[in-house]
């Protein structure tokens, strides 16, 4: 046993506290990611999810250029985005798509501007492939408990607003008849996305945030009969690619020198391929169990 875990895994690996570091603040992410994604593809707010995502990079451009924790930034924007995309106060796909592509458009201007100036008036190297594309190995240790903590946060507001958040995912209109506050759930439900977003922008970075979000949830959607065991096996999914992400880029150090392959590359393209073999395009929504709704 011990021979074979010296073949899969790089010396040091257990030991590196980079690596610890990667593998909480990865987890948190995964898991965040696997739960509230579900609601997401369900939603059918794939492209919110995207947008934000892209938008909170203006944040963590800022950070760069305030000299502050990357964290903050994604989160800051992400939230104001959410506000604005929801606030908007449109209900159907057609308005919701165009308030999201509104707002995207914007922020990404607002990135390309900040990234100018960390790379005019600051000595910071790689902001933009950081901000982008992530640096997992490159997240301080302080980083990690801010990362629990918003991770924690939104995981309880997912517990709390279950029920009426997957009523108003199936379908808003009953919700609607039932008393539900449509709109204040729709807010909640923004905002605790932004959250999500944030946390796999800090890890496999802005761009590449939307595979966390959506492929996990997207195969478990496809096999899974039931919400609750979408969600959970959304969950298994995003940690096992972002784990195994981690460990197959400090292992690649060794297969070339000196350059490690990016984590964000291993995450992504494990998550393709656990969809492409299990996973299928959702052909309809889950139906929750009685105890569920």
């Amino acid at each position: 046993m011990n021979r074979l875990l010296r073949i899969l895994v790089e010396p040091g690996f257990f030991t590196n506290g980079s690596v610890h570091t990667a593998l909480v603040v990865g987890a948190g992410a995964a898991l965040v990611s696997g739960v509230v994604g579900v609601f997401t593809v369900m939603r059918g707010q794939s492209f919110a999810g995207h947008a934000l995502s892209d938008v909170s990079s203006a944040g963590g451009s800022l950070s760069f250029l305030l000299r502050m924790n990357p964290l903050l930034g994604f989160l800051g924007m992400a939230a104001l985005a959410s506000g604005g995309m929801e606030l908007a106060g449109v209900r159907y796909a057609r308005g919701r798509d165009l308030a999201t592509g509104v707002v995207l458009g914007a922020g990404l201007g607002l990135a390309a501007l900040f990234l100018y100036l960390d790379s005019t008036f600051t000595t910071t190297t790689g902001a933009a492939i950081t901000v982008m594309f992530g640096s997992m190995f490159a997240i301080p240790a302080s980083t990690a408990i801010l990362a629990s903590l918003v991770g924690l946060v939104a995981l309880v507001a997912v517990a709390v607003l279950y029920r009426p958040l997957l009523l108003t995912s199936v379908h808003w209109e009953l919700a609607a008849v039932r008393g539900v506050r449509v709109g204040l759930i729709a807010l909640l439900y923004m905002l605790v996305l932004s959250l999500a977003v944030s946390l796999s922008a800090i890890t496999v970075g802005a761009i590449l945030s939307t595979a966390l979000l959506i492929g996990p949830a997207g195969t478990a959607l496809g096999v899974a009969r039931r919400p609750g065991s979408a969600v959970l096996l959304a969950c298994g999914i995003a940690l096992g690619a972002t784990w195994l992400g981690i460990l197959l880029a400090y292992d690649s150090g060794a297969w070339t020198p000196q350059h490690p392959w990016p984590v964000s590359f291993f995450v992504v393209a494990l998550l393709l391929l656990s969809y492409l073999a299990i996973g299928r395009s959702p052909r309809r929504v889950p139906r929750p169990a009685n105890g569920e709704m």
